[in-house]
Order: C-alpha cells, then structure tokens, then sequence
C-alpha cells in the first residue's frame, strides 16, 4: 500500500514538472534566475559601462531574424518591425525576390509597433523618444536543428527597471511571438498598458500594384478586420476610418490588416480586457489599426510577463484557424462562403491525390456538372415544353387584347398542360449560387496564385497571357447556343442580343484568372456533353423541336 502511494506521489510531481515547463513555454516566462538570463543581463551592463564598445554595438539600427520562410528587420529603437520577407512567396512569377511585405520607406509605410505606455511606460507618448534596445547580436539565424528561435532586446530604464522585448519565431511558421518580461525592483508599483499596432499607407505605390496585382476580382478587400466578442467576424474599412474610428472592449479576439492573399493580424493573450481601436493620419494618409490592454499594476519587487501574437504571411484556411478563433475568416469567401469553404476542402482533397491545381480543377468541374446533371436535365425538358406551347400562347396573345386576360387563359393553359413555367428557371437558381461559390473560392485561394498548369498557363490566379483559354471558352458557348434551339420563340430583337453573348463573355473573360476560365470552359464542354444525351431522351418523348 505504502509501495503505490509512493508511486502515485511520484507521478505526480514528474506530471506537475513537466506541466510547469509546458507552462513556462507556452507562456514565453523568462526565469531571469537562469544562468542564460544572468548572463545576458550581465553583459548590457557591462556594454553600457564599457562606453565604446556600447556605442559600437549602437551603430547598427536594425536586428535581423531570419527563419526557412520568413525574414524581418527590427528595429531598435522602439523595437518596431520595420520590415518583413516571405521568402517561400515570390514578387512575381518569373521572379526569384521573395515578398517585402512590410516595408518602411519614404513613399509607402507598413509596419508593426507594439510597447509600453502608462504612466511608467518606456513609450510613454509624453517621452520624446522610443526606448532604445540593446541586443547581444545584430543577426540571428534559425539553425538547421531547432524548431524556434528566441531574440531578446534589452532596455534599461533611468529608474533601473529592466524590460526585456522577446520576439520568438517558428521553422515553418508565419507566427511570431511578442513577449515582454518586466522586473520591478523598484519599491512603488508600475502602472504599464501593453500595444500592439499595425501602421500603413492607405496609398499603394506602383511598386505594390505590380506585385499584389488582382487580375480581376470582384470581392478582393484591401483593408481592415477585427473579430471580438460581439462580432466574430467584421470588415472596416479605411473609408470608415475616416469618418469614423474604431474603439471595441473585448476579452478575446484579433485584429489585422488584409489584402488578397496576405495579412498582418495582432492577437494580445491578456488576462484583462482590450480595446481594439483604429486611428487615421490625414497628414500622411495613413492607417493604424491595433490594440491596447487595461492599465496593469506590477507590483513592487516583483515581475510581469505581456503577451501577444503576430501573423504576417498568407492567409493559409487550414493554418488560420489554428492561430486564432474565426482568423479563416479572413479569406474572404464572400456571403457565399459556406458554399466556398466545402468546395475548396473537395479541390484540396483532389490536389492531394493528381499534384496539379489545374487538372484538380477540371474534376471538381466534371465533378459538380455530374452533381447538377438532374437539374439541369429538368431545365430543358421545361424549356422543350415551353416551345410546343408557343403557338398556343400567340393565339391567346392574338385573340385577347386585354393584359389581364391573356394572363388568365396563359395561367389556364400551363394548369391544363400541366407545366411550371418556373421551372426552367428554377434549376439555374440553384446552380448559380454553386457557380459563384467556386468563383469566390478560385479567386480568393493563395495555393492557386503561381500555380503552373500545362503549357503556356503557368499561374493560374493571373490571366492568360495568350488569351487562348478565353476565346476557347467563348466558342464553347457559341456552340452551346447553335446546337440548342433555345431561342427559337424568343424576340427578334432578344435573339439577335442573346447571340452576341458569346462574344461580349470572351471579352469579359479575358482579364479573368486562367483558373476560373479553365473552369468555365470544362463547365461548357460538359453542358455540351449532357445536351447529347438529353436531346436523344427529348426525341423519344417527342419533345425535341428543330429551328
């Protein structure tokens, strides 16, 4: 009995020590009793002391971290990021530059900031100037043999209170961790506010349009989003800003800046409530959206830790919703999205087993087109029926000059031949909200853009270059419309318009991703494929009417 009562206890203390250390990694505590920290503490001192060998250190302006796929400059005073790479993500097609997704110059601004303010902040706004870090090294590199990498900045303030600035990065992560570690050894208590904010120019140069372009999008959003207790996902825009700024209180939540394909989200971990707030520059057009915590009191003797985290790179669905609650959101599938998000689930799932976007596409497109097939079956066996009816229907219109009673007898006449005249139009009802999911899906998706297909279509979230695909689809609806008598009881004047569809799409077409079209050309070799079939059943039934 003694026996197991020593196992248990045991147990337990090796369960509570490895809580403990999950614990202390999770929550980014720095034990400034470890030898590490000591000696890091130590040698800001001895640096500060040392005046030249201080300055020297001083002369560099900027820290370098790099991972496998992401690159940033911080900067020391403030300890802002001032620049970030996204180096598995290339300016252009033919290009080998990565992203320079933020970016602090003269004609365009986005850049991260987060401190301290309060009334004992180091970023006290009623100080002239940011705190000035110091860091051991100007470079830090992630080793081929670790998963993380840790970079503390380090600045002493005139009344001896020490802040250490981590910035701790991921291998194969856009997530970076923002942690401050505050010692109070001061007999009187800090009162501090934790911030974290996004700045940008509302204004894109040139340089932006060219990389970020949007081939054609209908629902691409440029701008900013939060999610809070009352509203897990919202949009306000840089209009909004203008007129009006953003302040919600909420415990949880984030909020980010977005664009096609990419974002820059802040998501405070705080044991208090936030505000989420926007702020518009008209001096320099620019925007700032970010956060800030209540006001926290460090007592005397004693130590804090503020928390926080930071995602710049894509916006990856599966990733997303990993990082923060309703952060998938951020791609934006428009009010169709619970269409689009299965949709994309079925391509991904084909593009694990073919290896190719394109060729996933043509499947799913053969894929849905079988799906529809009974919808769209029912559509032309309707529309069939309309034609055998059109004399009677003229006659009616012949015979009764009286608006109201030529709907009567018509209404009369379908009850008769037992016909919906709705129905024709019901199936491309419920198709068109299927179509429009997997347009919002194929232009909003990041694993399409620089997506190679076969020959001469090598990304398929750009246009086609040759305009092959375009003219292709054009004349797959040209035939669509010449092997269907769809048109033969229609307006003279509608029929001529209705025939110049086929051209007008094409031009339409032709700044359209090359991944949509290719979808919309298989749709129409499938619809001619199936009106084969249909018009052999329509013969039979002595429902098919030649021109």
């Amino acid at each position: 009995m003694d026996l197991q009562k020593n196992v248990l206890i045991i147990l337990l203390l090796v369960v509570s020590f490895i809580l403990w250390q999950e614990w202390q990694k999770d929550n980014c505590i720095l034990d400034f009793s470890t030898k590490k920290n000591i000696e890091l503490q130590n040698n800001v001192m001895k640096d500060m002391n040392d005046r030249s060998n201080f300055t020297k250190n001083m002369i560099s302006k900027f820290v370098t971290v790099k991972t496998d796929v992401l690159s940033i400059n911080i900067n020391m005073l403030g300890g802002d990021i001032e620049d970030a790479y996204l180096l598995t993500y290339k300016e252009k097609l033919d290009s080998h530059k990565p992203i320079h997704f933020l970016k602090n110059s003269s004609n365009f601004v986005y850049k991260v900031q987060s401190g301290l303010i309060g009334k004992h902040g180091p970023d006290n706004i009623f100080n002239k100037t940011r705190p000035l870090y110091f860091s051991e090294k100007t470079y830090y590199m992630l080793k081929n043999c670790d998963n993380e990498i840790h970079v503390p900045l380090i600045y002493i303030n005139y009344d001896g209170v020490v802040y250490t600035k981590m910035f701790i990065l991921y291998r194969n992560s856009f997530l970076i961790k923002i942690c401050y570690f505050i010692n109070n050894i001061n007999d009187y208590p800090l009162k501090l506010i934790f911030f974290g904010q996004i700045k940008q120019s509302i204004s894109l140069p040139e340089y932006y349009n060219d990389v970020y372009k949007n081939s054609f999008s209908f629902n691409t959003y440029r701008g900013i989003a939060y999610s809070a207790y009352s509203n897990k996902y919202q949009k306000y825009t840089f209009d909004d800003i203008k007129h009006d700024n953003l302040r919600i209180l909420t415990h949880d939540g984030w909020i980010a800046m977005l664009e096609k394909y990419f974002l820059t989200a802040l998501i405070p971990h705080t044991f208090s409530e936030n505000i989420f707030y926007t702020k518009y520059l008209s001096n320099s057009n620019q925007a700032i959206a970010g956060f800030k915590s209540s006001e926290i009191n460090v007592l005397p003797k004693s130590t804090y830790i503020f928390e926080s985290i930071l995602w710049i790179g894509p916006e990856v669905q599966e990733v997303m919703k990993n990082v923060a609650p309703y952060l998938d959101l951020t791609i934006d599938y428009g009010w169709l999205w619970f269409i689009s998000q299965p949709l994309f689930k079925l391509l991904k799932f084909i593009y694990g087993y073919v290896g190719n976007w394109g060729f996933s596409i043509i499947i799913i497109t053969f894929i849905l087109r079988g799906v529809m097939y009974p919808f769209t079956k029912m559509q032309y066996v309707s529309m069939a029926k309309m034609r055998i009816l059109q004399p009677k229907l003229s006659k009616i219109r012949e015979r009764f000059d009286d608006r109201q009673r030529q709907s009567q007898e018509i209404i009369s006449l379908y009850k008769k031949e037992k016909i919906n005249p709705l129905s024709s139009f019901l199936p491309l009802l419920i198709q068109m909200p299927i179509f429009l999911g997997l347009y919002y899906m194929l232009s909003s998706s990041i694993e399409l853009r620089h997506a190679n297909f076969i020959f001469w279509i090598h990304d398929l979230s750009d246009k086609d270059s040759y305009y092959i695909l375009p003219i292709l689809m054009g004349f797959t609806m040209f035939l669509i419309q010449k092997l269907f008598p769809s048109t033969s009881y229609v307006d003279p004047i509608q029929k001529k318009i209705i025939s110049f569809f086929p051209l007008v799409f094409t031009l339409f077409f032709l700044w359209f991703p090359s991944g949509l079209v290719l979808y919309y050309t298989v749709s129409n070799f499938v619809t001619i494929i199936q009106q084969k079939f249909i018009y052999k059943e329509l013969k039979k039934r002595g429902l098919y009417i030649n021109r």
